[in-house]
């Protein structure tokens, strides 16, 4: 009778152990990926012993480096910017456009306790009124001051969220059909090639005319009309990389998909969503990442010329202040804008790794 080394057992279920410690964890690097936290992988990789020397040099790569450049940056940042003298004073170095996020910050939580003091005073009134049975007294009055930086930043991203999702709905069927008739290909491509260069700024003037006589034919009072120009003028400028990626994903597919389409005799709107989507799908999300990033960068110029009340307005109205302060406030609103977008871009490097699969996966 043969007898198993409690020491090889021992080290077998070690290996299995780790084993499975290893699939956990690179199971986990496709999260850490699209949070852009991709230095995580490499530091458990090493806690897990798993050649600790190999997987430092990753995290100085992934990690080390981008701190080092950022680092880089602000001492530049910090020696220059004393340097440079403008019409409201010295370039803001990093202490002094700190010192304005913190302002912003404090402002926006003091807006924010005079609104809610604001809501209890109605809500209070609103009920005296309905103890006393006077119904027709009973109303809802709006706050009116003025919108703190958050809620400017909350207003840009549903300006820019409303165009995206516009230009979207209206640039994916036609990227389908584009891509599956050459016949409408042709007819698209020479319309996608002249209106995709127009800057927004050519478009504003258009779009502001339209919107304000459907206003004054009595349309005005759903949405506000900076709000709709803004957001129209994003989709006009956003749709584009969406339909010329769809059309590419969609005229693309497996050949023998089409041919496997045709003998099982599948009507067009099965093929499209059985067929073609699942496909193009990696090529349309990666039109709708390109879109997002030109809706949010076509977005400020855009708020600026309508004065909806979101980050280019911000902007406009620092810059027209000309207070001390101006510089620093417009350099944080840079900032914001910049790190908003890459958010943006991880949302939507999210929704494309949730729906769609890569080799690796």
């Amino acid at each position: 009778m043969t007898t198993v080394d409690p020491n090889f057992a021992e080290a077998d279920a070690r290996e299995a152990r780790k084993a499975r410690l290893f699939t956990r964890i690179n199971k986990a690097d496709t999260y850490f990926k699209v949070l852009g936290l991709a230095w995580i992988t490499p530091i458990l990789k090493a806690v897990a012993g798993d050649n600790p020397k190999a997987q430092m040099k990753d995290v100085w790569r992934l990690l080390g480096v981008p701190l080092v450049a950022i680092l880089a940056f602000l001492v530049l940042w910090g020696t220059l910017a004393p340097k440079v003298q403008t019409s409201l004073g010295a370039i803001p170095g990093p202490a002094q456009v700190w010192t304005e996020v913190v302002s912003l910050h404090g402002d926006a939580v003091e807006k924010a306790a005079k609104e809610a003091e604001h809501n209890e005073r109605v809500e209070a009134r609103n009920q005296r009124y309905i103890e006393a049975g006077e119904m027709d007294k009973v109303k809802d009055i709006p706050f009116t001051g003025a919108p703190s930086y958050y809620d400017q930043i909350w207003t840009s991203i549903k300006t820019v969220f409303f165009g995206f999702l516009i230009g979207s709905a209206i640039a994916i069927p036609l990227g389908i059909v584009a891509g599956l008739s050459p016949i409408a290909n042709a007819a698209i491509n020479p319309i996608v090639q002249i209106f995709k260069p127009v800057s927004p700024l050519a478009w504003l003037p258009i779009v502001t005319m339209i919107v304000s006589a459907l206003a004054a034919e009595g349309t005005d009072g759903l949405l506000p009309k900076s709000f709709i120009i803004s957001a129209i003028t994003v989709t006009l400028c956003s749709l584009w990389p969406t339909l010329i990626n769809t059309s590419l994903g969609v005229s693309s597919i497996d050949k023998d998909l089409v041919s496997v389409s045709k003998v099982l005799k599948m009507n067009t709107w099965t093929k499209i969503t059985k067929l073609v989507l699942p496909s193009a799908l990696p090529l349309i999300f990666t039109g709708l990442r390109l879109s997002l990033g030109v809706g949010w960068m076509v977005l400020i110029a855009a708020e600026m010329l309508a004065q909806n009340p979101g980050l280019g307005k911000f902007v406009w109205d620092e810059f027209q202040n000309g207070s001390s302060q101006s510089l620093a406030r417009i350099m944080v609103a840079v900032f914001t804008i910049g790190i908003i977008g890459f958010l943006l871009d991880r949302v939507m490097y999210a929704l494309q790794s949730a729906f769609t699969f890569s080799n690796n996966r």
